[in-house]
């Protein structure tokens, strides 16, 4: 059997890199929840009128901004950690 091209080849240290990502994810859900919370704290304490719509779009468009942005970070750690940028660049 020919030895793995890059470590996610190696079903062992895939698993263990695509765990790292998951706990990246979760974290990034917590920071989320955090930043949805501080959004409407403000909005609130600001002395707006919070409507309904108000709060969902708020907590929809600053909780999926941080998750998207934690999970594109996550993808940036999980390509360096595992060799694919080193493949991509030549190994230069």
């Amino acid at each position: 059997m020919p030895p793995p091209r890059n470590r996610l080849d190696d079903p062992g240290y895939a698993a263990f890199a695509w765990a790292r990502y998951r706990r990246i994810l979760k974290w990034m859900a917590l920071a989320a929840l955090l930043a949805v919370l501080a959004a409407l704290a403000w909005i609130r304490w600001s002395g707006a009128p919070m409507s309904r719509h108000l709060v969902i779009a708020t907590a929809l468009g600053v909780g999926l901004t941080v998750l998207c942005a934690g999970a594109l970070m996550g993808l940036v750690f999980l390509s360096s950690g595992t060799g694919h940028d080193e493949d991509v660049g030549g190994g230069d």
